[in-house]
């Protein structure tokens, strides 16, 4: 499913305009962004969490050539599925 998908679904369901849920949905994950960016946990009941973990710096391995390459530390948003997106889903 994409962007759009969802944009077309929701303005289905509701009868709204797609412009005016596309700006909507656009700004919900401007949001989403910006508050990873200021190193903020959003957290949305029974849905998930978003958060910003720190990954080490590691040896990795060229698979190519196989030589040893040093790997920086960097950081990755990571999601963590609420208790009902996991029952839906099982």
């Amino acid at each position: 499913m994409t962007k759009k998908d969802i944009i077309l679904k929701i303005s289905d369901d509701t009868n709204l305009k797609q412009t005016d849920v596309k700006k909507v949905v656009q700004k919900c994950f401007d949001c989403i962004i910006d508050a990873l960016v200021r190193g903020e946990k959003i957290e949305l009941r029974n849905f998930g969490v978003f958060k910003i973990k720190q990954r080490r710096s590691r040896t990795g391995r060229n698979p190519r050539t196989g030589q040893v390459v040093p790997v920086p530390p960097r950081k990755v948003v990571v999601f963590k599925p609420g208790l009902e997106m996991k029952k839906k889903i099982k």
